[in-house]
């Protein structure tokens, strides 16, 4: 198996800067589709267990657009093959300055990546000072 192979990697990367945009814009149509349509997919947030797309979708839906904008640092993308990859990467929220870490899993479904399980949590420590990712 092959590991960051350039192509695959590259395509990861441009679906997780979707995903970004797409979060920060409260593109929830665009979050939506990103996720994996199912009743197994899973994402755990600061506040919120949500299991399956559906209550994922309805999260999406009554969440709040404020204090969205966002930095991220230690970005880490990494690809397994040519249709599983994960994503994380530590943010610091631009208006309130709070800090959190978010992980996805991320596989290629009928030819579109789709993240399968993500996590998200806010935690009480600095936002760390290195070069933003980009």
């Amino acid at each position: 198996m092959e590991i960051n192979k350039p192509a695959v990697l590259a395509e990861l990367t441009a679906a997780f800067a979707r995903y970004e945009t797409a979060l920060v814009t409260n593109d929830v149509d665009l979050l939506t589709e990103l996720f994996w349509a199912s009743p197994h997919t899973i994402r755990y947030g600061g506040g919120e267990n949500l299991h399956g797309a559906e209550e994922i979708a309805a999260f999406r839906q009554g969440r709040g657009t404020g204090d969205l904008d966002r930095d991220l640092a230690r970005t880490v993308i990494t690809t397994f093959g040519e249709d599983f990859g994960t994503a994380s990467t530590l943010f610091r929220r631009r208006s309130t300055g709070k800090t959190g870490r978010q992980m996805q899993t991320w596989v290629r479904l009928d030819g579109d990546w789709r993240v399968v399980a993500a996590h998200v949590s806010i935690l009480d420590f600095p936002f760390p000072e290195t070069e933003p990712s980009p």
